[in-house]
C-alpha cells in the first residue's frame, strides 16, 4: 500500500482525455486508477504503458450509473493504493439528437452515466477522500452555446455543474476543492465519431485559435485543478475551450 505517492482515480479512463489525463497524473507522480466499464483490453494496455514509462497504474472495472460497483472502486483503490486523494469524474456519454427523436432509453443511460455516475462518486468521496484532496467534474462547453441537438448532453452537464458549486460548499472543513471542467470540441473518438470532415472542419474553426482541442490540452488544465498550485480554486467551472465562448 502506497503511502507516499497521491492516489487518483479517474472514471471512464481507458481512452480519450481520460487516458491523457491518466498519462499526465501518473508523470505527475500520482498513482492511478484507470477506471473502466467495458474496455478493459485498452485499459490493460493503458497501465502497461503508464507502468513501462515508470509510472504507477491499475485498471479497475465498475459502471459508475451503480452505486454499488462505485463504492467496490473505491474499497478496492484504498486496499490496493490507498486513500483516494483526487477524484476525476471523466467517464460520460453522448449522442446528439433533437429532443423529439430521443427515445427512453437514451435519456435513461445518458442521465445514468453522466449526472448519476457523478453523484454516486461523489456521494463516496464524502466520507473517503482524503483531506486537502481534488475533486474534477467534467462539463461542457456546448452549455454556452445551446446548439441544437445537444439538449440532453447539456442538461446531464448543467447539473454536474450545480452538483459542482453545491458539493464544494458541502465539503467544508475538510480542505478539498471541487471544481469542473468545461471542455469544447476536443478530437478524441467520442466526438469526432459520427461526423463529416466539413462538420469537424467546421467545429476547428470556431475557436478564435481556430483548431480542436486536443486531449493533452484539457490533461494539462485538470492536472493544474489536480495539483498544488490550484489549492485556492473552488467551486469553479473552467471553461477550457480555445476561446469559442
Amino acid at each position: 500500500m502506497s503511502t507516499i505517492q497521491k492516489v487518483a482515480i479517474i472514471t471512464g479512463a481507458s481512452r480519450g482525455i481520460g487516458a491523457a489525463l491518466a498519462r499526465r497524473l501518473a508523470s505527475d507522480g500520482m498513482a492511478v486508477v484507470v477506471n473502466y466499464s467495458s474496455s478493459a483490453a485498452e485499459a490493460d494496455a493503458l497501465v502497461a504503458d503508464i507502468c513501462e514509462q515508470g509510472g504507477h497504474a491499475i485498471a479497475l472495472q465498475a459502471d459508475v450509473a451503480n452505486a454499488q460497483q462505485v463504492r467496490q472502486l473505491f474499497e478496492e483503490t484504498e486496499r490496493r493504493l490507498g486513500k483516494v486523494d483526487v477524484l476525476v469524474n471523466n467517464a460520460g456519454i453522448f449522442k446528439a439528437l433533437p429532443v423529439a427523436d430521443t427515445d427512453d432509453a437514451l435519456f435513461e443511460r445518458t442521465m445514468a452515466v453522466n449526472l448519476a455516475g457523478v453523484f454516486n462518486t461523489l456521494r463516496e468521496a464524502s466520507a473517503r477522500l482524503n483531506a486537502g484532496g481534488r475533486i474534477i467534474n467534467f462539463s461542457t462547453s456546448v452549455l454556452g452555446l445551446n446548439l441544437p441537438g445537444y439538449a440532453l448532453y447539456g442538461a446531464s452537464k448543467a447539473a454536474v455543474e450545480t452538483l459542482t458549486r453545491v458539493f464544494a460548499k458541502e465539503m467544508r472543513g475538510r480542505h478539498v476543492t471541487v471544481n469542473a471542467v468545461a471542455p469544447g470540441p476536443v478530437a478524441t473518438e467520442m466526438f469526432l465519431s459520427g461526423k463529416s470532415e466539413e462538420q469537424i472542419e467546421h467545429f476547428a474553426k470556431m475557436p478564435p485559435l481556430e483548431r480542436l482541442g486536443q486531449p493533452q490540452d484539457i490533461a494539462a488544465v485538470m492536472s493544474f485543478l489536480a495539483g498544488p498550485d490550484a489549492a485556492w480554486v473552488n467551486g469553479q467551472v473552467l471553461r477550457a475551450n480555445g476561446g469559442l465562448v
